[in-house]
């Protein structure tokens, strides 16, 4: 994504725009799946992947000026640059928003999910998310056992998740993966 300051509901492309596969992301540990969203309360698709993966916890979170309280403080905290310490699993079931993360050199790559778009991110990964221009998204929260959503804002490197995070994903291993720590 581009480097502009303008408003961060905007796209945000380089120019010329530049696109990333699926298959980089997950490079990166972010996952993600296109799903039914008008019939997630029978998708087996859905159900297979919370069996799967151990998603025992859902509620839902409403992301737009009638329904949040404190909207514009929340949009902002939102987008601040942080990290957690377990994965953030985000299901559109409604509107839509973008999950900014960093590559390896410490870029951001846009990540515009839209409705039946599941996204996870990874224990560890630095990012941010906000709603794009039409401000509205409607989320399924999924966790492991019982919610936990608590935003560590960067700098947070010294905690496990970060480190396990920079070993699985960031440094050279035997796959010749880019070291961006040096």
């Amino acid at each position: 994504m581009d480097d502009s300051e303008e408003d961060q509901r905007l796209p945000h492309h380089k120019d010329p725009k530049e696109f990333l596969s699926l298959d980089k992301l997950a490079e990166l540990g972010v996952l993600s799946w296109r799903l039914d969203a008008d019939n997630y309360e029978t998708d087996e698709d859905l159900k297979k992947i919370r069996e799967s993966r151990g998603y025992s916890y859902m509620d839902f979170c409403e992301v737009c000026p009638e329904k949040l309280p404190n909207y514009e403080v929340k949009v902002k905290s939102f987008f601040e640059e942080h990290l957690h310490t377990d994965e953030e699993i985000r299901y559109c079931v409604a509107g839509s928003g973008y999950f900014d993360v960093r590559d390896r050199n410490e870029a951001w790559i846009r990540v515009w999910v839209k409705k039946g778009g599941m996204i996870v991110l990874p224990a560890g990964i630095y990012h941010r998310f906000t709603v794009d221009s039409d401000n509205y998204i409607k989320a399924m929260r999924l966790f492991v056992g019982e919610p936990v959503w608590t935003p560590y804002n960067r700098p947070h490197d010294h905690l496990p998740a970060r480190k396990e995070y920079i070993d699985n994903f960031v440094k050279v291993n035997e796959g010749g993966v880019i070291d961006a720590s040096a």
